[in-house]
C-alpha cells in the first residue's frame, strides 16, 4: 500500500490505513517501534510489545482498564499526589 510522508507542525509523519490500525488495535497515542531494516532496505513499524494481560486477567478487561487510565489520567495523577 502506498502512503505519503507529510509535515504537520514540526513533525514529519506517515499515515496508517484504518484497517492496519484496527488489526493491531492501535489508536492515536498508541506506541509503535520504528526500526531501519538495512538488509531489506526498508522501515519496520510494529506495535510496541506492552503485555496487556497478566496471568488470570482477561485481555479485554486489561484493555478496558488501560482505556480508563488514559481517559482519567490527569485526575488519577492528581489523586496520587494527595
Amino acid at each position: 500500500m502506498l502512503r505519503k510522508i507529510f509535515k504537520t507542525g514540526d513533525n514529519t509523519v506517515v499515515s496508517l490505513p484504518e484497517d492496519v490500525l484496527d488489526y493491531f488495535h492501535l489508536e492515536e497515542g498508541s506506541e509503535v517501534s520504528v526500526e531501519l531494516d538495512r538488509e531489506r532496505g526498508g522501515i519496520l513499524i510494529q506495535p510496541s510489545q506492552r503485555p496487556l494481560s497478566l496471568t488470570g486477567i482477561d485481555e479485554a478487561f486489561a484493555r478496558q482498564v488501560e482505556a480508563f487510565i488514559e481517559l482519567y489520567r490527569p485526575a488519577l495523577e492528581a489523586l496520587s499526589r494527595k
